[in-house]
């Protein structure tokens, strides 16, 4: 039974550092279960209690499970694996202990860390991506990643292809798929940054159904898409500016992304990530509206 989820980052909790003030837990976590919805992601580490006790205890008085963790990592960087590994660990560590092996590391990589990506988002060209060299080496961090926290924690990897991040493009992200353990390593469907990325989410569903074990839902504005392109917004402007809607007011086009899930038999979390900025609108009311959209949608 597919269950619903939503996550900091909708709250404007992100893993950038921002100008503005976001929301805190509490209130996160009291609007994430008065808007209807049944778990949550950690955000990052320090937001919520890193006290697996004092984790669940917050979690359970709002009956409200733990979904996943995002965790970035500049993959590229040989130099920077260990310590992705020790940062994965320790997180997915704290969710296991506190009683919710079924969690995800949603790895990624440290998005918004590269000038020409970050200016280029959802629009970025062959020229701007990694070599094979490099490609090799980032595979080679993900799947490490991946191994260690299911060797020292029992828990499960998902990689987050991202915009502003090396892993934006349906081309990248069959590339990662293609150099990375199909057994450690899943894909979490993100439909937002799939479409700003320049793919069909369908599509996706069908083509990597063997590999996708986490699913996100964001929807894409095409305007303000189309918009940033033509005005050369970075990342951070697309986001400001409202790329990234609320759900059903894009073109991501969910009552198919629902059809081929069910058809799969889809039976883990959906998530929903609507990124704003800190400070950015009334989250618990576009929660609100989110949680109605996929109710019109029988879930």
């Amino acid at each position: 039974m597919i269950k619903i989820a939503n996550a900091p980052c909708s709250w404007g909790v992100l893993e950038f550092d921002l100008k503005g003030e976001a929301a805190g837990f509490e209130q996160v976590l009291n609007e994430i279960r008065s808007t209807g919805y049944e778990g949550s992601e950690l955000g990052d580490w320090g937001f919520m209690p890193s006290v697996p006790s004092e984790l669940k205890g917050e979690l359970d008085q709002r009956q409200l499970a733990m979904v996943g963790a995002f965790v970035p990592v500049f993959l590229k960087d040989p130099t920077r694996h260990a310590a992705g590994v020790e940062t994965a660990v320790r997180t997915a560590r704290l969710m296991a202990d506190a009683g919710y092996p079924e969690a995800f590391i949603v790895l990624a990589d440290d998005n918004g860390s590269v000038k020409e990506r970050t200016l280029n988002a959802g629009r970025v060209t062959p020229e701007m991506g990694l070599s094979m060299l490099e490609w090799r080496i980032f595979a080679l961090g993900v799947n490490l990643i991946a191994s260690e926290v299911k060797a020292q924690t029992g828990l499960r990897t998902v990689f987050h292809h991202h915009c502003a991040g090396y892993v934006e493009t349906p081309s990248e992200i069959d590339q990662l798929l293609a150099l990375t353990d199909p057994s450690l390593v899943g894909l979490v469907l993100d439909m937002g940054h799939y479409r700003f990325g320049g793919g069909n989410p369908p599509e996706a569903l069908k083509k990597h159904k063997n590999r996708i074990w986490h699913v996100h839902f964001k929807d894409c504005h095409p305007g303000i898409a189309a918009q940033s392109r033509t005005e050369g917004w970075d990342y951070f402007q697309s986001v400001g500016h409202g790329v990234f809607c609320e759900l059903g007011k894009g073109e991501v086009d969910f009552p198919a992304i629902v059809a081929e899930l069910t058809k799969q038999e889809y039976s883990g979390w959906i998530t929903v990530e609507q990124d704003v900025l800190p400070g950015m609108g009334n989250p618990k009311v576009c929660a609100q509206r989110n949680r109605d959209y996929i109710k019109s949608l029988g879930l």
